[in-house]
């Protein structure tokens, strides 16, 4: 069930010229050097970011999930895509042509605060997962990347993901290897951390890993 704000925002991305897409798990919905000119915003389902170097190697920069925009480059003056956004669980996309955004935004304060307050933080959220990268280990950013997809702290009924990323996915996400990942996963698990039953349930007793030494 959608919160206030997630139904509110949803309602004034609905009262903009839209279309409604379903993408399927595995399916691409745009890609990295391709003209930019819509704004996404993710209705249900999650969505991966990635940009792949010329040596073909691929980093996931970010997960979104419900509520997420994504494109939203194509507002600031880019005029094609930095990353490639892939759909790692059945979604439902609203799609916007980035002038109508543009149009909103000029004539709805309140979309326009809400689209200026959302790039604020996703931008802060860049910080993070950079600080994260640089000086963090791998036990460390595999809990909080865990916790971030569980919208951990947000509301309790948010602990339990129901459509979990593989663990390529999240090796791509904390920039190691599938095996470290996987014997993090298990000592997780081991440790009653994380644990599995229709899904994965993630424990506030994670945090316990971000805060030790």
């Amino acid at each position: 069930m959608k919160g206030k704000k997630e139904a509110e925002i949803e309602k004034l991305f609905r009262q903009i010229p839209n279309k409604q897409i379903a993408v399927r798990s595995k399916t691409g919905i745009y890609q990295q050097g391709k003209p930019a000119t819509h704004v996404y915003h993710i209705q249900k389902g999650r969505v991966k970011l990635s940009v792949v170097s010329k040596q073909h190697k691929e980093a996931v920069v970010a997960i979104l999930g419900p509520g997420d925009l994504f494109g939203e480059g194509s507002i600031s003056g880019h005029t094609s895509h930095l990353a490639n956004a892939t759909a790692i669980t059945d979604c439902v996309i609203l799609k916007v042509n980035k002038l109508d955004i543009m149009k909103e935004i000029h004539k709805n304060r309140k979309f326009a605060d809400y689209f200026l307050n959302y790039l604020l933080l996703r931008g802060r959220a860049t910080e993070e997962n950079l600080v994260d990268l640089m000086f963090n280990s791998t036990e460390k950013r595999l809990a909080r990347a865990l916790l971030l997809l569980a919208d951990f702290g947000k509301d309790k009924s948010h602990q339990h993901i129901s459509h979990p990323v593989n663990q390529d996915t999240l090796a791509a996400v904390v920039g190691s290897t599938r095996s470290r990942v996987n014997f993090f996963m298990n000592r997780f698990k081991r440790l009653g951390f994380i644990r599995y039953n229709g899904g994965m349930q993630v424990n506030g007793s994670l945090l316990r890993v971000l805060l030790k030494d």
